[in-house]
Parts: C-alpha cells; sequence; structure tokens
C-alpha cells in the first residue's frame, strides 16, 4: 500500500518502536496459571507480608524484579495497575476492585498489601549508573562518509550489508521501501515490500543470482495482528522496481528471520522470530521437495528478540539459541532433537524491565569456548524512565553454556552491540548503538566503540557522530584489506523519554558510514 509523505506519520511515531525488544513488562504473565489456593496469614510486617505475597502472586512467569529496579511512582501508577488483571483484580484509574466474574487471584485485602510493600521499599527515584571508565570523546581512527539528504524524515527501520557485494540495504518506516546502496552511497530502490523490512538475509536463487530474505513486521505496535510476512526478492541489476515472491505470512510482528537445514535433508528452512505481543511465536518453516513450505512452532511464547544458529552441542545437528525481550525475558536454548522437534533449556533469566534487545557469541577470552555479548534497553512502554542496569554486558562461557557476568557498562536505553576485531590488534572490540540514548545529557552514547586495550579491559569511545542521526540500526561491512567499517541507519524522531527534546541531529540523513582508518 502507498503511502502519503505525510498522511501516516503521526500514526507511525505513536506506534514504532515497539519493534526490536519486546512490548510491555508484563506480557510473561498471560500465561499466568490460575492461583493454587495457597494460604497467607499476615504477619502485620509490611515488608516480610509484601515479599510473601510478590513470590506467591508476582514470579510465577517472569523474573523478580527487584524493589529499587522502579522508582516508587511508577509501581504505583504504571507497573501495579498493568500487573492487577493478571491476578484476577480490577482497576479504574488508582483504584482497584473485585468484579463477580474475578474469581481466584489476590484478595483485594493482599493485594493492598502487596501494594503498600512497594510504597515502602521502592525508592523515590533511581540513582545514575557510574560508568567504570569514562567515555573519550574521539574519532578512534573512524571518519564519516554520508549520503545526500532525502526530502522525507528519516524512519530507517533496517540496514544490512551483503557482505559479499559490500552493498548496504536499508528500509524505512514510511515509504517500506528496500533501497540498495552503492558504493557511491547512492540508492536504487529495489522492491516495494508490503510493510517496513526489519531484518533481511541474502541468498542465492534457483539460476544463481543474487536475491534475500526480507522480514517485514506488517504492524509496529504490540498487538497480535498477524500482517508480518517473509518475502522473497530477487537483488539483479534490474532498473524496475521488483515485486517480492511470499515465503510465509500471517505472521504476528516477524523481526527476524534465520536458516538452517534443521532436518540434514539438503535443504534450508527458516526459523521465524514472531514478536507478537501475546501470542507470539518461534516458527520452524521446513522446506519441502518441491521448495513450499510447512509451517510448525519451536516455542509459543512472546517476545522473541533475535535468534542464532549454531551445533551448541557438537552432535553435526543445527539447534538455536533465542533472546526474549519482553514478559519473561532471557536467553534459552534449543537443541534439535534429530526428529523434527527441539529441547529446551533456560540459560539465563532477565527481570522482564530489563528490555532486551540483542545478543552475539564470540570468543572473548580466547579459551576456545563462545561468550555471550548482551545488550538491554528498550525503553518505551509503561516504565518509561532511565535505568542503570540498562546497557552493554559480557557473560563469559564457563563450560556447558553456564554464563557468568564478567563485565557491564552502563548505556541508556542500548539497542545492539556488534563485536569484533575493529583496529587489527588481535582481540575483539565492540561497537554499541543506543536509541533510548539520555540525548539531552548524554548524546555521545548513542553510539559508543569499546576499544579492548588488554584483556576484558575496554577503552569506551564516544564517537562523536550525534549530529547526523539517532541510531536504531547498525551492520558492519567487512574488508578484504583494512579493517570493518560500520554502518548506522537513523530513525530520526519520536519515541524519546523526553518528550520536549527537539532534535538536534540531521533528520533527513537515512544512514551513515563510518570509515575505519585503524592500521595496528
Amino acid at each position: 500500500m502507498r503511502l502519503t509523505k505525510t498522511g501516516l506519520t503521526i500514526i507511525y511515531l505513536l506506534s514504532f518502536v515497539f519493534l526490536i525488544s519486546g512490548t510491555i513488562l508484563f506480557n510473561g504473565c498471560a500465561n499466568n496459571k490460575k492461583d493454587t489456593g495457597d494460604d497467607f496469614t499476615p504477619t502485620g510486617d509490611t515488608i516480610a507480608d509484601g515479599k510473601k505475597l510478590v513470590a506467591m502472586y508476582c514470579i510465577k512467569c517472569h523474573a523478580e524484579v527487584p524493589t529499587d529496579a522502579l522508582n516508587k511512582d511508577v509501581w504505583k501508577f504504571h507497573v501495579l495497575p498493568g500487573m492487577a488483571n493478571y491476578v484476577k483484580v480490577s482497576v479504574y484509574g488508582t483504584s482497584y476492585f473485585k468484579k463477580p466474574t474475578d474469581t481466584g487471584g489476590v484478595s483485594l485485602e493482599n493485594w493492598q498489601r502487596i501494594q503498600d510493600y512497594y510504597q515502602k521499599v521502592a525508592p523515590k527515584d533511581l540513582p545514575a549508573a557510574t560508568p567504570p571508565t569514562p567515555l573519550l570523546n574521539d574519532w578512534a581512527g573512524f571518519t564519516v562518509r554520508k549520503p545526500a539528504e532525502g526530502s522525507l524524515i528519516s524512519y530507517t527501520s533496517m540496514v544490512t550489508v551483503n557482505q559479499s557485494t559490500h552493498k548496504i540495504y536499508s528500509s524505512d518506516l514510511l515509504t517500506t521501501k528496500l533501497n540498495e546502496w552503492d558504493e557511491n552511497l547512492k540508492p536504487r530502490n529495489v522492491a516495494q515490500l508490503p510493510s517496513p523490512g526489519v531484518d533481511i538475509s541474502f541468498i542465492k536463487d534457483d539460476k544463481g543470482a543474487d536475491a534475500a530474505l526480507v522480514t517485514c513486521i506488517g504492524e509496529y505496535k504490540p498487538m497480535d495482528f498477524p500482517n508480518g510476512k517473509l518475502v522473497k526478492v530477487s537483488l539483479d541489476e534490474k532498473t524496475e522496481i521488483t515485486v517480492p515472491t511470499v515465503i510465509a505470512s500471517e505472521i504476528s510482528r516477524p523481526v527476524q528471520s534465520v536458516s538452517g537445514d534443521f532436518n540434514k535433508d539438503g535443504l534450508t528452512d527458516w526459523v521465524i522470530c514472531s514478536q507478537g505481543k501475546k501470542k507470539g511465536a518461534v516458527y520452524l518453516l521446513t522446506q519441502k521437495a518441491d521448495h513450499s513450505y510447512t509451517q510448525s512452532s519451536i516455542i509459543n511464547k512472546a517476545g522473541a528478540v533475535q535468534a542464532r544458529v549454531g551445533d551448541f552441542n557438537n552432535d553435526g545437528w543445527p539447534d538455536l539459541m533465542v533472546l526474549f525481550g519482553s514478559g519473561d525475558e532471557g536467553l534459552w536454548l534449543f537443541l534439535n532433537d534429530q526428529k523434527g522437534g527441539f529441547t529446551s533449556k533456560n540459560l539465563l533469566r532477565f527481570p522482564p524491565v530489563y528490555g532486551s534487545t540483542s545478543f552475539q557469541l564470540i570468543d572473548m577470552n580466547h579459551d576456545g569456548k563462545l561468550d555471550l555479548i548482551y545488550t538491554c534497553g528498550y525503553n518505551f512502554h509503561d516504565t518509561r524512565i532511565f535505568k542503570p542496569y540498562h546497557g552493554l554486558y559480557i557473560f563469559t562461557n564457563q563450560g556447558d553454556w553456564n554464563f557468568k557476568q564478567s563485565y557491564f557498562y552502563p548505556i541508556n536505553g542500548c539497542t545492539k552491540a556488534i563485536a569484533t576485531d575493529f583496529d587489527g590488534d588481535g582481540d575483539i572490540d565492540i561497537a554499541t548503538t543506543a536509541f533510548f540514548a539520555d540525548l539531552k545529557n548524554k548524546p555521545g552514547e548513542g553510539f559508543i566503540y569499546f576499544e579492548q586495550d588488554k584483556a576484558m579491559s575496554f577503552k569506551p569511545h564516544a564517537i562523536p557522530v550525534s549530529k547526523y542521526g539517532r541510531w536504531m540500526t547498525m551492520d558492519t561491512i567487512s574488508k578484504a584489506k583494512g579493517r570493518p567499517d560500520i554502518v548506522l541507519g537513523n530513525y530520526a524522531i519520536g519515541m524519546s523519554i523526553d518528550a520536549m527534546l527537539r532534535p538536534f541531529w540531521n533528520t533527513k540523513l537515512p544512514l551513515i558510514v563510518l570509515e575505519n582508518h585503524n592500521k595496528k
């Protein structure tokens, strides 16, 4: 469907960034089981009674949220009203009551005890995080290359690089075009997508020509409306716009698709992270001999942010790791049972205020085991305050996928991390973006380059690119000679925590390239 320049702008601004990492704190409670009828005898101690009631009613479907993870007002006016429905309590404004149909769940008396508990122990304000190392404001060996400004405000929903051709591909929220950028950063409209593209995988078609499978999200705002699609697009050098071929449809807010031959029949299968709202899933598309697909569910669980394929138990069969970023947040391992299914194991669980956004597996300490690079910082739900636990984490693999946190750097609203050897000295560096950064007071945290100067020690550089855009998406460009460049996609307006903040950055620049001149 063709979109006008301005007609849908306000609608999309209000709805967009429910994209990469979840929707609302309580999505994980949607599948909560009925109360078990555990008896509770109050002691009169606000803290003791509150702790017991929270254990009884509030952590059955996700990790416990520490009382000091949010301030008093957020607990009172946002979190508890949002949670009430899941424990069979009705809410009107800040008043609670039981309807005749509200059977089971928590009593009004115990619900009041839970409220009193949070009001007593939660802080008035959250303290600002103290970084272990101050940011350095320098270029760290990078320079900016940028295309010509566009005529419309940029709402870049995806930037991805085809490493075999070094061409950049992007999509935009309003136009829903798939654009291809050449080495001079001149765009070509490759296809008109059914909805904004948020992920792309590069393949060869039956004739050996370049093609891509694009994940189109459908609805951005959190709703279980199945209009997301996985489509195939030709990338050959045509002048006319390609009409995509639909591979899978009727998917609720898909955000990523990854490939693998999961049944080892010689045909490529696909896994789709359907983030959804309450009814998301991780789907498996199994390719048949006639190249059609059958769809099945690996897990019916909302909030899937990202998946990685690998042989994680060394049995010769491809497995999955999946990060969930809303409700019951955490990292799950899905091992291939060699019979067409998977067995699951939780590796890490995070409180549902973390807003998990990305992960990467890479050997950070050169011990032969893959470690975990993890980011959290989705911050556009009812708990929309800066959170000192958002940022970049490194978890060291202790063996058998048991992870231990070994590094944390606080970054407000951290969105993505890419770890590789950016400076060519043999160790792993990290680049991060933060869409929900503190743009008023700390605009430099929107993009940070972490240079590893010694083992598990990093020198963080705030590359001065905040004036060029607001960075939602990121990828790298590998080079035969030299170090990887970095591509940043600009989603220019909307979803700021500070509603009064006016853009000081370029709003019509779709993307920039950070050229890497490091020569270590």
